[in-house]
């Protein structure tokens, strides 16, 4: 008999939060079938009504954010303060209030006196969103804003083990929704959305191997698709940089969220002339910052999110040991309940080290030493991801034509990993297909409908 519902797992205690029910396939026909009445109307409203949803939206996600904050720490791992649960909220906020002032426009391309050619967005349909247990609230909202922007209604599917703040979210956030408009499925069944008939669209995003499973899932009824896979980020640090200017921005590139984040920086490489200086500096950083408890304020660091992703880190981590790397800090799972998996800083990393090769997506940052600027960008795409890449230098000049190079949707200079609603992001290679955020974003989101005029 199938269960109706699953446990949702505290990382930080290694127990039981509570149960998220299965929905049933039933339970998903029905709710794609609302979506898509709903979708009539909805797709047909002004502007200005759906400027309005989505404001009320943030207005209702600010006024609930305490609870929402609360929910994410237990269910997620990561920090209330800091870059944790209360900053992802009000990215939300933000995130949401930066939609709702996007426009798109009708085209003109040709007005003449005989003939007229006008080029129109129009909603693409039914969007399901599969969603990810880093930042489960703010990629929500980074597939659901849009969408509900354009005029597509939405059925969102949480990752199993970040479940319920999205359910709480959905619930406030419907508050400003007609019925239908969005939806959540729990669950099991959630799977079948890429494959079922009454959706349009599939946003997604996880890592590449799931991803390639939902682009199969797509192909026969050819819905379409946006893909934010996996990344292996590398950052590229000159010998003309100031170790003490840039550490800080090196750190939290590589371990903001606990380094579970798609756009993080995964592997460094320093030229030899720094290599000393830089890993002294991370390794300063590193040695200063609390981990524990995210609901204990003076935790700056939470665990990692669940089991099979803690177990991954170690395994890596004793690998890289295995294959002559030297442990900086951290190396070795803390003791006692939960997921800890300390900071750690891996020198003398080499390709060929699974730290090196793959992605780790946790709170360990191998720092390879170069000497040859050639090698280090041939090191850095030789990657088969392509998601962001950053270069470090004080020649902003120099930098730029490095930057250029790397192969990788985004790229940074003395930075790493900053996103912004208003500037397109996603990833080459395997890291996915199509873009998030801006004008083209919102795109996404939309068919084309070419209009022939005759005067």
């Amino acid at each position: 008999m199938k269960s109706t519902t699953f446990d949702v797992i505290n990382p930080s205690t290694g127990q039981l939060l509570d149960t998220c029910p299965n929905s049933t396939e039933e339970q998903l026909d029905s709710t794609v079938a609302a979506a898509n009445v709903a979708f009539k109307s909805w797709s047909q409203t002004s502007d200005q009504v759906r400027v309005d949803a989505l404001n009320k939206m943030a207005d209702l996600v600010a006024e609930n954010a305490d609870e929402l904050a609360k929910l994410l720490t237990q269910e997620q791992g990561k920090p209330l303060k800091g870059v944790g649960s209360e900053f992802e909220v009000e990215a939300v906020v933000g995130w949401l209030r930066a939609t709702a002032a996007m426009t798109i426009e009708t085209k003109v391309l040709e007005d003449g006196d005989e003939r007229q050619a006008l080029l129109f967005r129009k909603p693409v349909g039914v969007v399901a969103s599969i969603t990810p247990w880093n930042w489960p609230l703010m990629i929500a909202i980074w597939h659901l804003a849009p969408a509900i922007r354009v005029g597509c209604t939405v059925v969102i599917k949480p990752a199993n083990n970040t479940p319920l703040s999205t359910l709480l979210m959905v619930d406030i956030l419907n508050k400003a929704l007609p019925s239908g408009v969005l939806s959540v499925i729990t669950g099991r069944e959630g799977h079948k959305l890429s494959s079922h008939e009454g959706i349009h669209k599939v946003v997604f995003t996880g890592s590449t191997p799931v991803g390639k499973v939902v682009m199969k899932n797509a192909a026969d009824s050819l819905k379409r698709l946006t893909l934010e896979l996996g990344g292996n980020d590398a950052g590229i640090v000159l010998p003309d940089v100031d170790v003490k200017e840039i550490a800080e921005g090196l750190f939290w590139g590589a371990f903001i969220n606990n380094g579970q984040t798609c756009a993080a920086l995964k592997r460094l490489y320093v030229h030899e002339d720094v290599y000393e200086q830089v890993c002294e500096a991370l390794t300063e950083i590193v040695n200063n910052m609390p981990m524990g408890d995210g609901l204990d304020e003076n935790n700056i660091f939470g665990p990692i999110q669940n089991k099979s992703q803690f177990n991954l880190v170690a395994e890596l981590v004793e690998d890289a040991k295995n294959s002559g790397a030297s442990i900086l800090c951290g190396g070795e799972a803390m003791p006692g309940n939960g997921y800890f998996y300390p900071l750690t800083l891996i020198a003398n990393a080499v390709e060929g080290m699974r730290i090196v090769d793959e992605e780790q997506f946790g709170p360990a940052l191998p720092i390879i030493k170069y000497s040859d600027i050639e090698d280090a960008i041939a090191q850095a795409n030789r990657s088969d991801m392509g998601l962001g890449g950053s270069v470090w230098s004080k020649d902003i000049e120099q930098a730029k034509s490095i930057a250029a190079r790397i192969e990788s949707g985004s790229v940074w200079i003395n930075g790493h990993g900053q996103l912004l609603p208003h500037v397109p992001f996603g990833g080459v290679k395997s890291s996915g297909i199509g873009v998030e955020f801006g004008q083209e974003g919102l795109h996404e989101y939309t068919t084309i409908q070419a209009m022939h005029i005759f005067k």
